[in-house]
């Protein structure tokens, strides 16, 4: 093995690695653009912090709350396959590291073979016994960037995979939040409704008095009784409504089918500053965002990639060790056997492959591209449409009330009004129709301005700090 011969050969491998890559074959990444000057309707903030910045424990003050999220956070099923994809993503990136290392084999081998006379043996046929130890290595030299762009992409994939972690617990907190919410709104709905079938049943007693005293007549027992029976009849419903969206939940914590501790809808409290901080802060706040970027990335990389196979790679082969016909000799100096190999090899038909993988690169980096941009507008959307639905909700309160006290007081003053003979039931029916239907819109509103700003908490990106 000539010591000289492979140190030159070592200084034409740094040469090349030096100076090659100065063609900047390999272009450096840069954040596509994507438009955030008003992205959300209807808001003109300077403010540099929204409330997607808040951890999930200063949005959510409700205990039981708090309690059922943690759960969520140490059992949900999705969360944990999210972990699985970045241990994955976490090997690949290793893998594509070890690539700029040499590839080592090594490996003892024993031949026997007859030898010919024809072929030099003296006695016609002769048995020859060759035993060899050696190894071999192979090292690829990354003059083009190739393999340097193929760690960046899988880099990529793992700050992908952190990124949908994040995205998971942002979307399983927002789904544990708003089912909480329903099914205090369900709790209360059904309060409300039993409630008032303990009042409905005094009006069918009211009736049947009044009959006797021959002030009513038997269709406005028959009346009450039906009103009655009308509004009894959703409790089913409200009940199963209930049993499903513990369900549900239960699911999302990773839990079995069961009851869940909750408070009730009376005493939450919607967050009144609902700050949305600048539009760009979605860029690094929302992982679904973060998400696309980083697939746009990963494409870009594979752009670099399809590039190099254009031109020669360098490759430098080494093969060593010992060989002898007897094992007793097998380590003596002069059984020492070695060779070094450096080649370049260009491509020059590869049946279109080479363009067509660069072809397919710059195809899906175009793709990727395009959904970042469409990410980062339905997020935008997403925004102005839980501050619309806040405000809306907001808005409805104030009337609510008084539609809430006028049915109420209507309620009050037929039901006088009918124990004096001055009014028939239907005019008591209605007036309590009307305040059923205004105390279980009033319990939808609430619900609303609760998940409004549940969703605007999930749609700034909040939930994974």
């Amino acid at each position: 093995m000539n010591v000289k011969y492979l140190s030159k050969l070592a200084a034409i491998a740094a040469t090349a690695t030096l100076i090659l890559p100065s063609c900047k074959l390999r272009q450096p990444y840069v954040r596509p653009a994507a438009k955030t000057d008003s992205l959300y309707r209807g808001v003109n903030t300077s403010d540099t912090t929204g409330i997607g910045s808040l951890s999930w424990k200063q949005m959510f003050k409700d205990e039981h709350l708090q309690a059922l999220i943690e759960e969520g956070i140490r059992n949900n099923y999705d969360l944990k396959i999210a972990i699985t994809r970045i241990k994955q993503a976490e090997a690949n990136l290793a893998q594509s590291k070890a690539a700029f290392y040499p590839t080592l084999s090594a490996g003892p081998q024993y031949t026997k073979q007859r030898t010919s006379y024809a072929q030099g043996g003296s006695l016609g046929i002769t048995p020859n016994n060759l035993f060899q130890l050696s190894g071999s290595a192979s090292w690829e030299v990354d003059i083009w960037g190739k393999l340097s762009s193929a760690k960046q992409g899988n880099l990529a994939l793992l700050l992908q995979s952190y990124a949908n972690r994040r995205s998971v617990q942002t979307q399983m907190i927002a789904n544990i939040a708003t089912d909480y919410y329903n099914l205090l709104a369900y709790d209360k709905q059904l309060a409300i409704t039993r409630q008032t079938v303990e009042s409905y049943k005094t009006d069918v007693e009211t009736n049947k008095a009044l009959k006797l005293a021959n002030r009513v007549n038997e269709a406005s027992v028959a009346q009450s009784e039906a009103n009655r029976y009308a509004a009894e009849v959703t409790i089913p419903d409200l009940q199963n409504n209930i049993t499903q969206t513990e369900n549900a939940i239960c699911v999302l914590i990773g839990r079995h089918a069961g009851a869940i501790q909750r408070d009730s809808l009376d005493v939450q409290q919607a967050d009144s500053l609902v700050a949305t901080g600048v539009s760009a802060q979605l860029l690094s706040n929302r992982p679904d965002v973060q998400e696309a970027e980083y697939n746009v990335r990963y494409y870009f990389e594979q752009i670099n990639v399809a590039r190099a196979y254009f031109y020669p790679s360098l490759t430098i082969t080494a093969q060593g060790g010992w060989q002898s016909a007897t094992i007793g000799s097998l380590f003596n100096t002069g059984s020492v056997f070695g060779s070094v190999v450096g080649g370049l090899t260009q491509p020059i038909f590869n049946h279109g492959l080479n363009k067509q993988r660069l072809e397919v690169a710059k195809a899906q980096y175009d793709e990727y591209v395009n959904t970042f941009q469409q990410t980062v507008l339905n997020a935008g959307q997403e925004v102005s449409n839980a501050l619309s639905g806040y405000q809306s909700s907001k808005n409805k309160t104030a009337t609510r009330n008084l539609q809430l006290d006028a049915w109420k007081r209507s309620v009050d003053y037929n039901r006088l009004l009918l124990k004096g003979g001055y009014v028939t039931y239907t005019d008591v029916l209605t007036s309590e129709q009307g305040y059923l239907a205004a105390q279980l819109s009033s319990v939808s509103d609430k619900l609303q301005q609760l998940t409004s700003v549940v969703t605007l908490y999930q749609s700034l990106g909040g939930g994974w700090k």
